[in-house]
């Protein structure tokens, strides 16, 4: 799923899967974030249950190019 254009069933928020966080207790959460820009700010992911989404579109192929990150994506209350 990461990587692809997703919908969230409940709200109707969409954008790519850029994140995937999978908590101790099993569930998982992919950080989707939308692709438009409201000005010169970059738009903020939000972190939605996987059963609450589904595929909509091909969205973006990228090849990484290193491992790690500085993990700006996890939310603070969840660290």
């Amino acid at each position: 799923m990461l990587g692809k254009e997703v919908k969230c069933r409940i709200t109707g928020f969409k954008g790519i899967a850029t994140a995937k966080i999978t908590f101790i207790n099993g569930c998982v959460q992919y950080c989707v974030k939308p692709q438009k820009c409201n000005g010169e700010k970059m738009p903020d992911g939000e972190y939605i249950d996987v059963e609450q989404l589904k595929i909509v579109g091909k969205g973006v192929k990228v090849i990484p190019t290193a491992t790690g990150g500085d993990n700006k994506e996890i939310p603070k209350s969840r660290h």
